[in-house]
This record gives structure tokens, C-alpha cells and sequence, in this order.
């Protein structure tokens, strides 16, 4: 008879730090295109990243600073133009 170790259990620490790049990434794309919708993303997948006690903090950090940010730009954008679309070219 053969003894083996039980199977190990993903505990989804690597998901977690999935979801801390992607919400970095999401939220520095969103500060040019989609703010409306990637900023939003960004900051869930930043949560629920810090919620899981990912091992990338500083990483989920950012990308929740980043989705705030481009909610904010967002709303200085609307103010201003009176729109949510804008141009690098005028």
C-alpha cells in the first residue's frame, strides 16, 4: 500500500495576483480610452484583489488609484467639454 500526500487545495493566490496587474493595467489604459467603463473594472478587480490579501498590495494599490483616477478625469472631462468623448488631436 502506497501513502501519497493529500491533493493540494489552490487556494487562488494566483488569482489574486492576476487580479492586482489587471487592475493596474486596466486603470493606467483607462486613463486614455474606455475611462467609463475600464475605471469602474479596475477598481473591483483592485478590491476584490486587496479583499483576497493578495501578495501584490502595492500593485492592486495602484490600480485602484488608477481606476479612482479615471473616474475622476472622467467627470473634469464632462465638466469642461460638456461630453464623455475626448481627442488627443483637439
Amino acid at each position: 500500500m502506497r501513502l501519497t500526500a493529500p491533493p493540494r487545495q489552490n487556494t487562488g493566490r494566483r488569482d489574486t495576483e492576476g487580479m492586482a496587474v489587471a487592475s493596474f493595467v486596466l486603470g493606467l489604459v483607462g486613463l486614455i480610452v474606455l475611462n467609463l467603463v475600464l475605471g469602474p473594472v479596475a477598481i473591483v478587480l483592485a478590491v476584490t484583489a486587496l479583499r483576497r490579501d493578495t501578495p501584490r498590495r502595492t500593485r492592486a494599490l495602484l490600480g485602484l488609484g488608477l481606476g479612482i483616477a479615471d473616474l475622476l478625469v472622467l467627470v473634469s472631462l464632462m465638466a469642461a467639454r460638456g461630453t464623455t468623448a475626448w481627442t488627443v488631436f483637439g
